[in-house]
């Protein structure tokens, strides 16, 4: 009698001490998980986050629906003429003030050209954000890789070797619904295309915690 007391005493105890390592493992998984918190009052911050996690999400997880893992690249070409073209802008701007200013007005010819040029290469990357990038928030590059082709084809995406991925968001002023835009890029219209629209208060509390757990799996459902 005594020893079957004696058991289920050290059972209770174990019990007890196996409930409480359980509750310090979720304490500590809880501290582990850091949520961004931002201002859901500030369109463009909450639009950035968004943003950022549909890329992050598009660029590290797999596209195949197998659970394999496809390695896919950014195509940065339209980027990188933007940011040679602002160097370039810079360049006649510290021209100007810097090395003609102060010789003003006798170079005053040289610096005129300096500004205008400055002035317009600034116009042609405002076109560019304009009337070629609108909505893009990101573009791939076509697969290359036979193993990464087989199996996106095997999950159904057919031509993704011959066209890289068009990312786009459309994020109304004043609106809480945000939508992903998924087509290829360089595709002749009509190019086949995804859609989603989804309410921002879906992935943010009144306390602008951003669940961006939930966010990637809604992304990744897109494809």
């Amino acid at each position: 009698m005594p020893s079957a007391i004696f058991d289920l005493g050290m059972g209770i105890m174990s019990n007890k001490q196996k409930e409480e390592e359980e509750e310090e493992e979720e304490i500590e998984v809880e501290e582990e998980m850091e949520l961004l918190q931002v201002d859901v009052g500030d369109i463009i911050k909450v639009k950035q986050i968004l943003d950022e996690t549909v890329a992050g999400t598009i660029m590290s997880e797999d596209l195949s629906a197998h659970g394999e893992a496809v390695q896919i690249q950014g195509e940065h070409t339209s980027d990188n003429v933007k940011l040679f073209l602002m160097a370039l802008a810079c360049g006649f701007a510290a021209v100007a003030q810097f090395a003609l200013a102060s010789d003003f007005p006798k170079n005053r010819l040289w610096l005129g050209v300096c500004c205008a040029s400055y002035f317009c290469i600034s116009g042609i990357i405002q076109l560019i954000m304009t009337f070629i990038d609108k909505d893009c928030i990101m573009m791939t590059k076509p697969l290359t890789d036979t193993e990464a082709i087989k199996l996106v084809k095997k999950g159904g995406n057919k031509e993704m070797d011959k066209y890289g991925i068009r990312v786009r968001s459309v994020f109304p002023r004043f609106s809480e619904f945000y939508t992903v835009i998924l087509e290829f890029q360089g595709k002749a219209p009509p190019s086949e295309f995804v859609t989603e629209t989804w309410s921002v208060g879906q992935f943010f509390d009144v306390d602008g915690l951003f669940d961006e757990e939930g966010m990637t799996i809604e992304v990744e459902k897109l494809y």
